[in-house]
């Protein structure tokens, strides 16, 4: 489309006369014989670039300019004053109020023309700035939105499948696969009794406080929490994110989570909960991906080293963490452990022979 210019003079004959001189550029031209005309004619026909005579009735240029750089639409459209005034007080007037450019009746034509051409650059890099701040600001808008969604995504999930599911739709990485992973069960003990004889308000303060602080140090170890249900917790190492160190890192966060349940087992024992961790850790294969139904859909862990996992925790005393022999060989150069002997675990035909996790190696 061509570019606009809107000529703003009360004497006909200059307004022919600029209409003359703009007519053979193919500029879209448009006319006003005043200042309040002008205003009224700038929100419909939207011009490129503004001739305006400094001395009209009714409102005179410098007024007009005034309020075209007050509003925000508009601001932005060059002016060029055109006056009989020359003067370099009257010159300053124009320019302070906002004018681009100043020319002086009688004008020349070839350097009116280059006056407007200078300004219909000037506006073609306003508009160029405007729409890059346009789509700066929806860049800006959509990452917000990207990190809002994102923390609520991991309010419910962890944070490693809400990344997942924020930076791809292939939903190949959710189908079922088979993968060498390190789990981790931890639960309370005493938490039933403890349970059953507290008020509900202390049950729920004391969950939320242990889950924070448990809930950290699976964040710190790049643990998948698969679930959470009462006091009882599985987190698996290895997937989504892969880790060549996957049975060091659940380890570590093993030990951590007894250090950290110890200082608040001080809080716990001076109100009377009796309640101390027990957990179960344990390496091997296990078939990863989704599971639910539409609508609703968690990302879990099957396998024997799931079951085993859970039953060596079932098995754990207050400050054991239990493991097998297979998971111990995978760490022996990291952790110090004792040996508890065989365990006849619900749903394993053979006895385990488990080890309990005293410390890490310096």
């Amino acid at each position: 489309m061509p570019n606009k210019i809107l000529i703003v003079d009360d004497e006909p004959f200059n307004l022919d006369l600029l209409e003359q001189e703009l007519g053979d550029q193919n500029y879209a031209l448009e006319k006003a014989s005043d200042g309040v005309e002008a205003l009224e004619k700038v929100d419909a026909f939207e011009p490129d670039v503004i001739l305006l005579d400094y001395m009209m009735p009714r409102m005179n240029g410098i007024e007009v300019v005034k309020r075209l750089k007050q509003h925000e639409k508009h601001k932005g459209i060059p002016v060029i004053l055109l006056t009989a005034k020359g003067s370099q007080e009257d010159k300053a007037r124009g320019l302070d109020a906002g004018a681009d450019d100043y020319v002086v009746k009688p004008f020349e034509p070839l350097e009116l023309l280059a006056r407007v051409r200078s300004m219909m650059r000037i506006k073609e890099m306003h508009d160029s700035l405007e729409e890059f701040n346009r789509t700066l600001e929806e860049k800006v808008r959509q990452q917000v939105d990207e990190i809002g969604r994102m923390s609520r995504l991991k309010r419910y999930l962890s944070p490693q499948i809400a990344d997942t599911i924020l930076k791809t739709e292939d939903e190949s990485l959710f189908k079922s696969h088979r993968r060498e992973i390190t789990v981790v069960f931890l639960d309370l003990r005493g938490f039933t009794n403890f349970s059953e004889s507290a008020e509900p308000e202390e049950v729920m303060e004391l969950l939320k406080n242990y889950h924070a602080e448990m809930g950290k140090l699976i964040f710190k170890f790049d643990g998948t929490l698969e679930h959470f249900a009462g006091d009882g917790m599985m987190v698996f190492f290895n997937d989504p994110i892969p880790s060549d160190t996957h049975t060091e890192q659940a380890a570590r966060m093993a030990v951590e989570m007894r250090e950290r349940v110890k200082e608040l087992r001080t809080g716990w024992i001076k109100k009377g909960y009796e309640l101390d961790l027990g957990v179960g850790l344990a390496a091997g294969y296990a078939t990863l991906g989704s599971i639910g139904f539409e609508g609703r859909m968690d990302y879990g862990a099957v396998g024997n080293v799931t079951n085993l996992t859970a039953r060596l925790c079932d098995e754990a005393k207050g400050g054991q963490i239990l493991t097998n022999q297979r998971t111990l060989s995978k760490i022996e150069e990291l952790a110090e452990a004792e040996p508890v002997g065989e365990l006849h675990l619900k749903g394993f035909g053979r006895p385990v022979l488990a080890f309990n996790i005293l410390r890490l190696k310096a």
